[in-house]
């Protein structure tokens, strides 16, 4: 029977956030990916929902991947129909994000069998140049006190800009640094940046290149145009005021990030949220996946924490709901109880060990 069938043949499944079609809002549905379809589940107090809310249908269906139109939704998949319908879907992580692409194309193409050829992505030399470069490692070496970029004031339209830098500045610096060969290929590799998070607009005009340009062209090679680090990256070495409390919470490495359910403090009810996990300083955040803001809704220092798996038969004390399995508790040293269920067993433990390393 078709309905067994489907159960059997689930290629992937996961959280990914998706926008309303009619209500361009953002929510987390549950995503299972079929050889033909992709179908989404709402995802409720720990519980799949059974009604399915929606379908994709995969053939002939055209992937964008990465679509960066959304300003604060950096990643961000388009799926558009052979009708011509948009979807946008939105991963936890860049990892995710390509993973799903890939594992969605792969089923696109198999399904494409007209004339017996497949219909290939030709993957953008440029590209495909930059994908063994490490771009943590590039942001560490800009970021040197003695070889990095200098940072200074700059004036645009008559407003002044402190700590910032212009888009040629950068481009001659990945030339000098022989990170790229040419200049066309530092603005790939500068876009790259850009799109991570790792660099950010400064001022009218790079804002402006950033909306509407294409992919791999958004960073500007132009001596007026001008970028920063992100705010929660401090410049080492030059001297601050005191950052704010959540500008240093911020300033980790991120360890990890993923969609878990967690329950509510005051209501008890359960969200998806999308965690990420930061090491020195240590801290968990929580973010909010159905807003496009980028500042945390909560988070906790995980310094003297504890964590603890819950057992998978039965409610556990302090659960609100008929809510079971891949359920684990974070008690923090201020004495907060934090409960958050996994979508799976693996993802659980994985979480567990990951927190346990920080603690």
């Amino acid at each position: 029977s078709g309905k067994e069938n489907e159960q059997v043949n689930i290629l992937r499944e996961g959280f990914l956030v998706k926008r309303g079609h009619v209500v361009h809002n953002w929510k987390a549905r549950w995503f299972v990916l079929t050889p033909d379809k992709l179908l989404y589940y709402k995802y409720e107090g720990g519980k799949k929902d059974s009604c399915q809310r929606g379908k994709i249908l995969l053939k002939d269906c055209v992937i964008t991947c990465p679509f960066l139109e959304y300003e604060n939704r950096p990643l961000v998949m388009k799926l558009q129909t052979k009708h011509g319908v948009d979807h946008y879907l939105e991963a936890c992580s860049r990892e995710e994000r390509d993973e799903w692409a890939a594992d969605i194309t792969a089923a696109v193409n198999n399904l494409q069998t007209t004339n017996g050829k497949s219909k290939t992505d030709q993957p953008d030399p440029a590209e495909s140049q930059l994908n063994n470069i490490n771009l943590s490692k590039v942001l560490d070496s800009m970021y040197d006190v003695h070889s990095g970029i200098k940072l200074s004031n700059h004036v645009e339209q008559g407003s002044t800009y402190s700590n910032c830098f212009s888009g040629s500045a950068v481009v001659d610096w990945l030339v000098f640094m022989q990170l790229v060969l040419t200049r066309v290929e530092a603005v790939t590799l500068a876009s790259a940046l850009l799109e991570e998070g790792f660099l950010r607009t400064v001022g009218q005009k790079s804002v402006e290149a950033l909306r509407t340009a294409g992919l791999g062209e958004q960073f500007m090679d132009d001596s007026t145009a001008l970028y920063s680090f992100p705010d929660s990256l401090k410049k080492r070495g030059s001297v601050k005021a005191e950052t704010s409390l959540s500008a240093v919470e911020l300033s980790g490495k991120v360890i990890k990030r993923g969609y878990l359910l967690k329950q509510g403090h005051r209501r008890k009810n359960w969200k998806v949220r999308l965690f990420v996990l930061r090491s020195e300083p240590a801290f968990l955040h929580y973010y909010d996946p159905t807003k496009d803001d980028i500042s945390p809704v909560g988070g906790f220092s995980l310094r003297g924490c504890l964590v603890s798996s819950l057992e998978d038969n039965g409610v556990p004390s302090g659960v609100k709901g008929n809510v079971q399995g891949n359920l684990f508790k974070i008690i923090t040293q201020t004495d907060t109880h934090y409960f958050i269920q996994a979508p799976t067993h693996q993802e659980k433990m994985d979480w567990i060990d990951a927190i346990r390393t920080q603690c």
